[in-house]
């Protein structure tokens, strides 16, 4: 039996099939050198896994345009580039105001000697055993003198390890590092999207094989946390960038090395708004930051990625989903970060 085709059902079925050969034949746009192309989708934010916790939920709908991201974390000599041309001085290497950073502690805390408020950062340092993962001031030290140039402190230095990611950056340093070089930091959801490749059930950024035989993938803690590291990934701190594969859109250390900033501020409560406003598109982040574990910090962001010190009985930090807080104005040698750039 015939049937007859009406005008209005040719022109339907030509605009079908031109949308089709259009989306086909689109080139992708080139990419600025040392970027990757991310295309844009919509995607489920959030936990992945058992390991997921309280602020990885709820999961909810995001939608993100296209995007550009660095293909590796930025590198020493990156850094220094930028530091040469600029003359820009990162936050660990400038004089501490005392005035200002009681705003961000408890009420009463005592102004420490003027021997400890000395420019510096923070350096991690194994314990001698087992100890309370609850007690991070047991592995985490002052280090008066660290910073980018000098990783563990003074007497240190990053000669050989110019191409290893740059460390000991607060939230500033990255900021000016991404206006000098025409791009931005991204946003959480951008850096969730990239991280997972396209595929939405990634729970790593190299899919869902188990962690215990993903010392070739990443940069991570193998052993004991914090007092023995097995090394089975070939290094104790940070790696050379590009030292291990990429994920399925050409991004290297997505998971471990160093944590990556976003721009956005943390706050616990983010993802649960953004499920009660329904999907959104390209969200930009809460306006004020708050993390109950200390609610005297208001300039926390959030960090994505983990670090050459994420273990899975710690933070497990390499998942696609996990999300950290991290004081603005607080850097440490496993802290980086990479950028993006809009598609024009």
């Amino acid at each position: 039996m015939n049937f007859p085709i009406h005008a209005y059902q040719i022109r339907l079925l030509s605009c079908i099939i031109a949308g089709f050969l259009l989306s086909c034949t689109q080139e992708t746009p080139p990419a600025p050198q040392g970027m990757i192309y991310i295309p844009a989708g919509s995607y489920t934010m959030g936990g992945r896994s058992a390991q997921a916790y309280q602020d990885e939920f709820p999961r909810h709908e995001v939608e993100v345009s296209a995007f550009f991201m660095d293909e590796t974390e930025v590198s020493n000599a990156a850094f220094a580039a930028f530091v040469e041309a600029s003359g820009y001085k990162t936050v660990a290497e400038r004089p501490i105001d005392w005035e200002e950073m009681k705003q961000e502690l408890p009420p009463g805390t005592p102004r420490p000697p003027d021997s400890i408020l000395q420019p510096g950062s923070l350096t991690f340092h194994p314990t001698q055993g087992k100890v309370d993962l609850n007690r991070y001031d047991l592995w985490w030290e002052w280090t008066i003198g660290a910073d980018w140039r000098h990783p563990e402190g003074p007497g240190s230095d990053i000669a050989e390890r110019m191409d290893h990611p740059v460390v000991h950056i607060a939230w500033e340093d990255a900021q000016a590092y991404a206006q000098w070089a025409g791009k931005r930091l991204p946003t959480e959801a951008e850096w969730e999207w990239a991280a997972i490749g396209g595929n939405n059930d990634n729970k790593y950024p190299w899919g869902n094989g188990s962690i215990e035989d993903a010392h070739d993938k990443a940069n991570f803690w193998q052993g004991n946390f914090p007092y023995q590291n097995t090394a089975a990934d070939g290094y104790i701190a940070t790696s050379p960038v590009k030292s291990y594969p990429p994920n399925a859109y050409g991004l290297y250390d997505m998971a471990g090395n160093v944590w990556e900033w976003c721009s956005d501020k943390y706050n616990i409560r983010t993802y649960a708004e953004a499920e009660e406003k329904g999907k959104s598109l390209n969200p930009q982040g809460p306006s004020e930051s708050f993390d109950p574990n200390e609610p005297y910090v208001k300039n926390k962001y959030a960090i994505r990625g983990g670090s050459f010190l994420c273990n899975d009985s710690y933070c497990s930090g390499y998942r696609t989903a996990r999300r950290m807080p991290s004081e603005g104005e607080s850097g440490a040698n496993h802290k980086g970060f990479r950028c993006v750039r809009g598609v024009e």
